[in-house]
C-alpha cells in the first residue's frame, strides 16, 4: 500500500503516460479517446473511486483501471462506442490512443480517394462542415481594401 505522503507523478495506463495529481476521472480523459462519461465508466467497471488521486492509487487498482480500458471495448453498448460502425469490418470498436489519429487519416483518405465532396474539402483545405467561406477561413496572404492615400491619388 502507498503511504499518505508517496505519490507517483506519472501512471502508465496502454501507451500513455497519466497525471498522477489529478483524481482517476480526470487523470483517464488524457487518454485520446476517453471523455468524461467514458472516464467514469471505466473507474466503476475497476471499482476505483473516480474522485480519489491516480498517483495516490495501490498497484492492484491501477492494474484493475489498466484491464477495464483494455476490456472497455468489449463490454459497452454500440451507443456509447466511439467507432459505432466501423466503415472497413461494419463492427462497433472504441478506439483508444493513437489508433483514433489513424482512423481519421483514414477516413479522409478514403474521402480523398472517392472524390466526395468532402475529400475535396479537405484536399483543398477548405471549411468542410459547411461554414461560410467569403470572410472567414482565409489563408495566405490578407486581401482588403486599400485606403485613398491623403493626396487625392
Amino acid at each position: 500500500m502507498a503511504q499518505e505522503n508517496e505519490i507517483k507523478y506519472f501512471v502508465r495506463v496502454g501507451t500513455t503516460d497519466l497525471d498522477g495529481t489529478k483524481s482517476v476521472k480526470v487523470a483517464l480523459t488524457g487518454i485520446k479517446g476517453v471523455g468524461r462519461h467514458t472516464a467514469t465508466v471505466i473507474s466503476r467497471m475497476a471499482k476505483v473511486d473516480e474522485y480519489a488521486s491516480l498517483g495516490r492509487l495501490d498497484e492492484e487498482s491501477v492494474n484493475r483501471i489498466r484491464t477495464a480500458v483494455e476490456q472497455y471495448s468489449g463490454k459497452i453498448p454500440a451507443w456509447m462506442a466511439n467507432r459505432p460502425k466501423d466503415v472497413y469490418t461494419g463492427e462497433t470498436k472504441h478506439l483508444l490512443g493513437g489508433d483514433v489519429a489513424l482512423a481519421k487519416d483514414e477516413d479522409i483518405n478514403l474521402m480523398r480517394k472517392i472524390r466526395c465532396y468532402r475529400g475535396i474539402r479537405h484536399e483543398t483545405g477548405q471549411k468542410v462542415r459547411g461554414q461560410r467561406t467569403k470572410s472567414t477561413g482565409r489563408t495566405g496572404t490578407t486581401v482588403g481594401v486599400k485606403r485613398k492615400t491623403a493626396g487625392g491619388a
